[in-house]
């Protein structure tokens, strides 16, 4: 793969996780899902295809690609984690009441 192919690729990712911050900031979790395995297709693309170091411009535009890309991942784990905590507390506090019930019986689910 040539370095153009690679750049091109690299746009295509930093376009997906545009995409991906837009869907985490409105809580679209099934769209944020599935553009999160479109891009890790893409990404194992990459490692499979970027073997040489870019040069010159096609360096220079890779780095900033990739900048915007750590950005963008920055940017969709500050939107996504509240989001994980609450989930956590949810499923924690479901599992603590079944094991209530489990333990005490239907009573102590009241």
């Amino acid at each position: 793969m040539n370095s153009h192919e690679v750049v091109s690729l690299y746009e295509t990712v930093s376009v997906i996780t545009e995409q991906m911050v837009s869907a985490a900031r409105n809580a679209n979790w099934v769209q944020l899902a599935a553009l999160e395995k479109q891009c890790a297709q893409h990404i194992e693309t990459i490692k499979s295809g970027d073997k040489e170091p870019a040069q010159g411009d096609m360096r220079e535009r890779k780095i900033e690609i990739i900048r915007k890309i750590l950005a963008d991942d920055r940017e969709i784990r500050n939107l996504t984690e509240p989001w994980m905590q609450r989930l956590s507390m949810q499923i924690n506090s479901a599992n603590a009441q079944r094991k209530l019930v489990k333990a005490y019986g239907a009573g102590a689910a009241s």
